[in-house]
């Protein structure tokens, strides 16, 4: 039976406002995908996708899209590297940003796979974002028309928290709700990464009482690799080559130190233990650049002992904030190679650790003979002995000068509270024995005597060997 005119004319304007919505989506995923071009860069490693799970958290900390220069500041605006006059040297011309390589089709599989998992784990455990149908077919468009896509701010924070929820090293993890989160995506130049940087350690300080905080710089994209930091901590101690072959200073930066003096560092004119190495910060436009650390930004605290005065003439000291800074952090196929964060130290990881061990600042036959200990038998335990006294002086000092602290003992029991949160909510938990046991008095704590799954869960914070060299050797450069 023929079809009435009426009827003709009702479905062609059904069918032309459904074109014209349709449309009107794809324009604003390209509008979308023009932003997230404008951050970018090249495919990017992953890494084994063996778990899930996770949770909330308190809100953000938004922090400022462009960071001002400090005219007044004591030493090297962040603005400028450490010698104006002679930058930093590359060892290769430095590498530009390639709008014409795209992702290949197995690439976006793979995001699109990691963004679903990664958006599931967010709506389950954040039912008032409500329900995640639309979100996922959002970030699933974006994907396909850019290869990546852009997290929310409210999927950022809860996916670094459970980054560090999911870290096997970590024993702190009790407060990893607590974490708060800087969102600076928008930065991607050299200056403005270490300006944020600064910013970081000021306020991560706190006047002593240390906030866990974490500041997310410039994700990779297809199109344009994200800003790398080299140092392993913001702050790092040089150490410097003596001609009798010892170390002056830290030595696990000794040739982190003589490969930034080649690239144009001037030590001070009198080189001590601690000095602080420049921040080197590389991007794809201006290759690595250096930044001296502003005064402000460094906190310090002068090592004393509560019973021994003679310690305080040794002129030990150590920072107050230990901010990882070359780890990657992977959130839902989205990778953020530049995203330091801290917590707060265990006394073992600075007089155990940095203080104590034979290839660091060796401090134990010192501290042993100034103590009058028998040094010839190891059987009289004076190592033992001596870094017991280390320890105390590290947790006594951080105590006397108001600084944040935990000791072993304390943060073993916390830590096995926080296993048992994470096991009620159905949770796995992933922990690595060898670095959950603390370096000292390992089987008096309860972590010892238990077993862990060490698998990686995701989304979580990556150590890639290529970060781990440059922050030891100085080198080679992220972008040649």
């Amino acid at each position: 039976m023929p079809t009435s005119r009426p009827a003709v004319v009702v479905l062609s304007l059904a069918i032309l406002f459904l074109t014209i919505r349709i449309c009107a989506r794809q324009l604003v995923a390209v509008h979308a995908g023009e932003q997230l071009l404008q951050i970018g860069d090249r495919p990017w490693r992953k890494i084994p996708r063996t778990g899930r799970r996770a949770s909330p958290g308190p809100g953000r900390i938004r922090a400022r899209p462009d960071h001002p220069v400090r005219p007044d500041s004591p030493v090297s605006r962040p603005d400028q590297p450490v010698r104006p006059d002679q930058p930093m040297r590359p060892d290769h011309p430095v590498s530009r940003p390639d709008p014409e390589r795209r992702p290949t089709s197995a690439d976006i599989e793979l995001v699109r796979a990691e963004a679903k998992e990664f958006l599931e784990l967010f709506h389950a455990e954040n039912p008032q974002a409500g329900w995640m149908g639309p979100r996922i077919a959002a970030v699933m468009r974006e994907i396909d028309l850019t290869g990546t896509y852009w997290h929310t701010p409210e999927e950022l924070a809860f996916g670094a928290r459970v980054a560090w929820r999911n870290n096997a090293r970590c024993i702190g993890r009790l407060y990893w709700r607590s974490l708060q989160v800087r969102d600076l995506r928008t930065v991607s130049d050299a200056g403005g990464v270490a300006g944020h940087c600064f910013d970081h350690l000021r306020v991560a300080h706190n006047g002593g009482k240390i906030r866990p905080m974490i500041s997310v710089f410039a994700p990779e994209t297809p199109t344009r690799p994200a800003p790398r930091i080299w140092n392993e901590q913001l702050i790092r101690y040089a150490g410097y080559e003596q001609p009798d072959g010892r170390v002056l200073g830290d030595p696990r930066y000794r040739t982190f130190t003589s490969g930034l003096i080649r690239r144009g560092w001037r030590p001070p004119e009198l080189p001590g233990s601690f000095d602080v190495l420049p921040l080197v910060v590389e991007t794809v436009e201006e290759g690595p650049r250096m930044f001296q650390l502003p005064g402000h930004a460094v906190h310090e605290v002068p090592l004393e002992h509560p019973e021994l005065a003679w310690f305080a003439d040794l002129g030990m000291r150590w920072h107050a904030v230990p901010v990882i800074s070359n780890n990657r952090l992977v959130i839902g196929g989205v990778s953020y190679p530049t995203a330091p964060f801290n917590g707060w130290y265990m006394g073992t990881e600075i007089g155990a650790r940095n203080l104590g061990d034979s290839d660091r600042y060796a401090l134990v036959p010192e501290v042993a003979e100034r103590m009058g200990l028998d040094t010839s038998d190891e059987a009289t335990l004076w190592r033992d002995r001596a870094l017991v006294e280390i320890n105390r002086a590290v947790l006594h000092s951080f105590h006397v000068n108001g600084v944040s602290i935990t000791d072993h003992h304390t943060e073993s029991r916390r830590f096995l509270i926080h296993l048992e949160r994470e096991e009620r909510a159905g949770r796995r938990c992933p922990a690595d024995w060898t670095w959950i046991v603390p370096p000292m008095s390992g089987s008096q704590t309860p972590v010892f005597h238990r077993y862990y799954e060490a698998e990686n869960l995701v989304p979580n914070f990556v150590a890639d060997d290529d970060a781990t060299r440059r922050a030891l050797h100085g080198g080679p450069p992220a972008f040649p």
